[in-house]
């Protein structure tokens, strides 16, 4: 099973690293990433593997909502069927 992952917010030293800190500590496989700094707006997607994750969901997400308090970041995580359910037409 995947999750989507987004962190947006002010950019500044760190942020993809603390992210991906949370996500190894979880044992979280990182599949694929993407992000841009737009002026100094720091934007990412991850596509995550969360099947062997030793941690559940929920634990995952409030987790990474630390981190996002942590970088002054929003992160949101969603799993991949919600999300494609949200995007199908």
């Amino acid at each position: 099973m995947k999750a989507v992952i987004t962190v947006i917010g002010k950019d500044s030293v760190g942020i993809l690293a603390k992210v991906s800190e949370a996500c190894s500590k979880a044992d979280v496989n990182i599949v694929e990433v993407t992000q841009s700094v737009l002026q100094d707006m720091f934007a990412m997607i991850m596509l995550v593997e969360i099947d062997k994750s030793n941690i559940g969901f929920e634990q995952l997400q409030t987790n990474l909502k630390a981190v996002g308090k942590s970088t002054n970041t929003k992160v949101h995580v969603m799993h991949e069927d919600i999300f494609n359910s949200m995007h199908r037409i």
